[in-house]
């Protein structure tokens, strides 16, 4: 047992939680010391894998504030708190950059957002079980107390998913609900990895979990940003060209300040001046929510920004990506006909057709959208390849004997 476990509040008898207890065999421990530290590493060094999970908040933030970290091996559950020890948390860090240990998490991509921010690295290896749950028919996004309670049969409570991580002390409901986030995290790595390697589909993740430890997933270009600015379907031509400019500058202000974008400059505001085009601080002054301090502090740079971008030739304008064209008829067909063979394919690796892709994606496909789902991760291995060959003729459904079956070639070679 570990040293520490007393520093565990005791949970009441009649507490809910009684209805999923740990097992027997798991050590839980509330670790705020480098003494505590020091020999939890002793206990996990040399772990096959390792589930892990995070607490933070960003309300107020830009960047995640780390607040707590999770971890279990099977036989050894702790919270690590990295408010209290700081630097100290150095030995942690050495067993999650440790490359021989597998690191377990679910939607890892904001654990893996803080670890990169943080510290510029990832934990690798990892595995993630919500791309994994897509793969084996739990559908898409899953969250992970619905996932824990459709592979293991076990209700986990969720009155802690808003709570303040960074108050201190913890309480007794918050540290079983961040133990909960690894213990069980655990037991659904091995039943699904298990499952997984039966139907020879581990291979297939490499994509989603190679793309979850790309850098340039957690810092998104920021002339690109004002393609998720709400609104931005009102605006045209050189209006365009300045919310262009003025996400960029909001982006680069929230994470120099470290501030929401939102803080900085709300999306509303931002369209607003993009069509006024305010020529000075006082049409500045003028445009409906934008504050005196921004005015003050802000309001030259801004003006100067919106002019220069409002003077950009037109060929450097940026273009809003338009509505598709509707498919042609033949289009539609071959839509009808990748339908079919998606059945087939979802049928043949025991999936829904709809967790592998839906009648848009299909059309993405037609249309060569590189943003297909199809075209990436384990969907790509599994039914965009194939689909695919059957758009360039590589490929054909054979009807034998009444049985549809998807062919190398074409049916006519």
């Amino acid at each position: 047992m570990l040293r520490n476990r007393s520093r565990l509040p005791a949970l009441p008898v009649t507490h809910r939680y009684r209805l999923t207890p740990l097992p027997d065999t798991t050590q839980e421990s509330l670790i705020d010391t480098r003494e505590a530290l020091d020999a939890l590493c002793t206990q996990l060094r040399g772990s096959e894998w390792l589930a892990v999970d995070t607490e933070f908040i960003r309300e107020r933030t830009y960047y995640p504030r780390l607040c707590l970290i999770q971890v279990s091996n099977g036989e050894v559950a702790a919270c690590v708190d990295p408010i209290v020890l700081g630097e100290d948390i150095q030995p942690l860090l050495g067993l999650l950059f440790d490359g021989s240990i597998l690191k377990v998490f679910h939607a890892a991509r904001q654990d893996l957002e803080i670890f990169w921010h943080d510290w510029g690295r990832f934990p690798l290896p990892l595995f993630d079980t919500q791309p994994a749950a897509a793969l084996l028919g739990h559908g898409d996004q899953i969250g992970y107390a619905n996932l824990v309670k459709q592979v293991l049969g076990i209700d986990l409570p969720k009155d802690q998913s808003r709570t303040d991580w960074s108050a201190r002390p913890l309480n007794a409901d918050q540290i079983r609900y961040a133990l909960d986030d690894v213990v069980y995290l655990g037991r659904l790595y091995l039943e699904m990895r298990g499952r997984l390697s039966d139907r020879e589909r581990l291979q297939w993740l490499a994509a989603d979990f190679a793309e979850l430890a790309n850098p340039a997933t957690y810092e998104p270009e920021p002339r690109e940003l004002w393609k998720k600015v709400k609104g931005r379907q009102h605006l045209r031509g050189r209006q365009l060209a300045v919310l262009q400019a003025l996400a960029a500058w909001r982006e680069n202000q929230a994470r120099t300040r470290n501030l929401p974008r939102k803080w900085v400059l709300k999306d509303d505001v931002m369209v607003e001046l993009c069509r006024r085009l305010p020529r000075n601080l006082e049409e500045l002054a003028k445009v409906r929510g934008v504050e005196g301090g921004l005015v003050r502090k802000q309001g030259r740079t801004l003006v100067d920004l919106i002019q220069q971008a409002a003077s950009l030739p037109k060929e450097q304008w940026p273009v809003e990506k338009r509505r598709p064209e509707p498919l042609t008829p033949q289009q539609e067909a071959m839509v009808d006909y990748l339908s079919a063979a998606l059945r087939l394919l979802a049928a043949e690796h025991q999936l829904s057709p709809q967790a592998i892709a839906t009648h848009k994606d299909l059309q993405k496909l037609i249309r060569g959208d590189s943003d297909c789902a199809l075209r990436h991760g384990w969907r790509r291995a599994l039914a965009g390849e194939p689909l695919q060959a059957l758009c360039e003729g590589r490929a054909s459904l054979d009807n034998a004997g009444g049985q549809l079956r998807l062919v190398e070639g074409s049916c006519s070679s």
